[in-house]
């Protein structure tokens, strides 16, 4: 389903590549953890997925696709296969949970039947069937993450990537949203999830990939947060072969076709813009 074949990311004026001769394979239905230490290259990994950036070097394979093959204007059609959750949640203030949710839905061209039967459907799996009305200043941080991840999984995506999800969240409140994310991936759907809370991967034992200084260091089934990382100064960082052309320039993304006085492009920057 995700396949990296020898990927290298170099960005421009960085002293080490960000991404240093990675492979990897991610099956259909996993629930992987991604670790590593602040500027390991765990972003890097996410944004080369959603198609963001492009390799320096090496393949990059998603849903059976070629990610060097695909067409700028086919781009935003390909991202419709990804959900994607973020740490500050990113919702739309002066429009209600429902809305919120159907937003992407109706962007895309999804009919009214369609939408009046999957926004409560999916708000009933994170557990907001209650709130459709609510706006987003009127929940907690929890209930707006939960809206965060139905809004990423209302379209039924084979890939969830989740940002720091739990991030700005309390231990329990970061339970909770442990067993929505779960449930989802019970439902087929492929997480690969950036993280630091070493309780949420110690307790779910997961997948943990591990990237420390660019490279993966571990890749255990079943795996916890605590490592024996090689340390920063003692891995290989010889000079990788690099594309000189825009390697440094992130895919161009079409701007959202609305007059919505929303601020769209932030909120939703790759479901969206089409």
């Amino acid at each position: 389903m995700i396949l990296f074949e020898d990927v290298s990311k170099m960005y421009r004026g960085a002293p080490k590549p960000a991404l240093n001769n990675v492979s990897v394979n991610v099956g259909a239905g996993e629930f992987v953890f991604l670790v590593g230490a602040s500027g390991s290259g765990k972003s890097s990994f996410l944004r080369l997925i959603l198609k963001e950036e492009r390799p320096s070097a090496g393949e990059i394979h998603v849903l059976g696709q070629d990610l060097r093959r695909i067409p700028s204007r086919k781009v935003p059609l390909f991202r419709r296969s990804l959900g994607v959750v973020f740490q500050d949640f990113r919702l739309l203030p002066q429009k209600t949970v429902f809305d919120n949710v159907a937003y992407t839905l109706r962007v895309i061209g999804k009919s009214p039947g369609f939408i009046h039967e999957a926004v409560p459907d999916i708000l009933q799996t994170v557990g907001l069937a209650q709130k459709a009305k609510n706006y987003p200043h009127e929940l907690s941080g929890g209930e707006q993450q939960r809206v965060a991840i139905a809004r990423a999984a209302v379209n039924k995506p084979a890939i969830m990537l989740a940002d720091e999800p739990t991030g700005n969240l309390d231990p329990a409140t970061s339970a909770g949203i442990m067993n929505v994310l779960s449930r989802i991936n019970a439902s087929g759907t492929t997480v690969i999830m950036a993280t630091h809370d070493s309780g949420i991967v110690n307790q779910m034992q997961r997948r943990v990939i591990e990237i420390a200084g660019g490279r993966i260091v571990r890749d255990e089934h079943e795996g916890g947060y605590e490592t024996s990382a090689i340390p920063l100064g003692e891995l290989d960082t010889a000079p990788i072969p690099i594309i000189t052309e825009n390697v440094d320039e992130p895919t161009p993304l079409p701007v959202a076709k609305t007059s919505d006085p929303d601020d769209v492009a932030s909120a939703f920057p790759w479901e969206l813009r089409a």
